[in-house]
């Protein structure tokens, strides 16, 4: 039999190379980390919801992907996220595209007023319209899955039933979207993260803000402010988003692996448990003491729907200068909306 130089046998050698060749691609893989960021708290319900999703890569990769998340802001500040995930501080990032006026105008027009009845099937919805635009809007990073909370209102010092009461108070909102709707009516805007907000709150920087009702508690909100409008009046787009060099260096199976968990579906099942908590928190919020929620009378709501309608066509000015149709893009969202049964 003929043999190699090193005394193996030519034909056991090859057939040792069949062998090899004929694992799973995965078997043979490098091992990879990835840096997770999540600018929420430790205790919130989305980051137990992102490491069940880095558990199930773990498992579809044999164990060749592996993860570490790093919560409470301490890979980089909440509005830099994008920046972060671009750059490779992290490789996957929690990104609110609202904390960058004007740098993602498409995806602007899911926090428009009263257009989500729910975070659950809504995240699916958001997911599916906005795929197709990421990758132009959202070139410098890969991106994985948008998703929504659960409609969130105004939680103020004072009652706030007409828009005209927006007139001269001082306001966090929740997305630069929300931002202009508050200018439009007379408001300030105060910018905060969601970690600061409590503090802009108790020193009396803002009177009132956007959030959703869980998270009123959640970031200590209930604490410094009292009154609750009982309307579902916004959500907020996220993105989860994964570093392009990061997701380069891995191999075909490993990339395979990545993209099975970068759906629609995947961004119902991360946002799912959050949207519960949020939620719930309406209940909570309900049973404290000095804290009253109130229900908008249907004439009340008509003005609001009025008051707040110019806003998008605002926003749609800001989308044909991105090159892109407003008036598809908001059909192609509505569609989607109907579609997951997500639409108010």
């Amino acid at each position: 039999m003929k043999t190699s130089r090193i005394g193996f046998p030519a034909a056991l050698l090859a057939l040792a190379a069949a062998l090899t060749a004929a694992l799973p691609a995965h078997a043979q893989d490098k091992p990879v980390n990835l840096k997770m960021s999540s600018w929420v708290p430790a205790q919130h319900p989305l980051n137990p919801s992102l490491q069940a999703w880095a558990d199930d890569i773990k498992k579809a990769s044999n164990g060749s992907i592996t993860a570490t998340l790093f919560p409470s802001e301490q890979l980089g500040k909440a509005f830099d996220h994008y920046d972060m995930a671009r750059d490779g501080i992290a490789d996957f990032a929690y990104i609110n595209p609202g904390y960058q006026p004007g740098r993602f105008p498409l995806m602007a027009g899911a926090s428009l007023p009263f257009m989500f009845a729910n975070g659950k099937s809504g995240s699916a919805a958001i997911d599916e319209w906005y795929r197709p635009y990421a990758a132009k809007e959202m070139k410098d990073i890969k991106f994985c899955f948008a998703f929504v909370h659960d409609p969130g209102t105004f939680h103020a010092r004072k009652k706030i039933t007409l828009p005209t009461d927006i007139k001269g108070m001082k306001i966090r909102p929740a997305t630069s979207t929300i931002g202009q709707m508050v200018t439009a009516l007379g408001g300030t805007n105060v910018q905060a993260s969601a970690p600061e907000s409590r503090d802009m709150l108790e020193r009396g920087v803002a009177d009132a803000i956007t959030f959703p009702w869980g998270s009123v508690g959640l970031f200590g909100i209930d604490k410094v402010v009292s009154f609750h409008m009982d309307v579902p009046l916004y959500v907020t787009p996220f993105v989860w988003g994964m570093n392009k060099d990061k997701y380069d260096s891995m191999s075909t199976a490993q990339k395979k692996v990545i993209d099975d968990h970068c759906t629609s579906e995947w961004a119902e099942r991360v946002a799912s448990p959050w949207a519960d908590f949020e939620f719930a928190g309406h209940a909570k919020i309900a049973a404290q003491a000095g804290h009253e929620i109130y229900k908008l009378t249907p004439e009340q709501l008509d003005a609001w729907r009025k008051a707040t309608a110019p806003g998008e066509v605002q926003w749609g000015e800001a989308v044909k200068k991105a090159g892109q149709d407003p008036k598809a893009v908001m059909d192609g969202l509505k569609a989607s909306l109907a579609k997951n049964k997500a639409a108010l």
